[in-house]
């Protein structure tokens, strides 16, 4: 579970899923974002069920797959 919103899914993230793993992450812009379920069906990275779990604000991520402030 990520409990920071991030302007996309980092993808270091999803490579730390074993098979049926699952990643709970907030997703979308500073002010709105959608609160992502994502299950990893395979050793395919991109083979990855999504559900969409609602609409949700969390405070902003910080870091190297954050927001770019410049």
């Amino acid at each position: 579970m990520v409990t920071a919103g991030a302007p996309q899914i980092p993808r270091v993230l999803i490579e730390q899923l074993n098979i049926g793993g699952r990643l709970v992450i907030p997703v979308g812009d500073r002010s709105s974002q959608v609160l992502l379920k994502l299950t990893r069906l395979s050793e395919d990275l991109n083979d990855l069920k999504r559900e969409e779990l609602g609409g949700c604000r969390f405070v902003d991520l910080i870091g190297e797959y954050a927001w770019d402030n410049s």
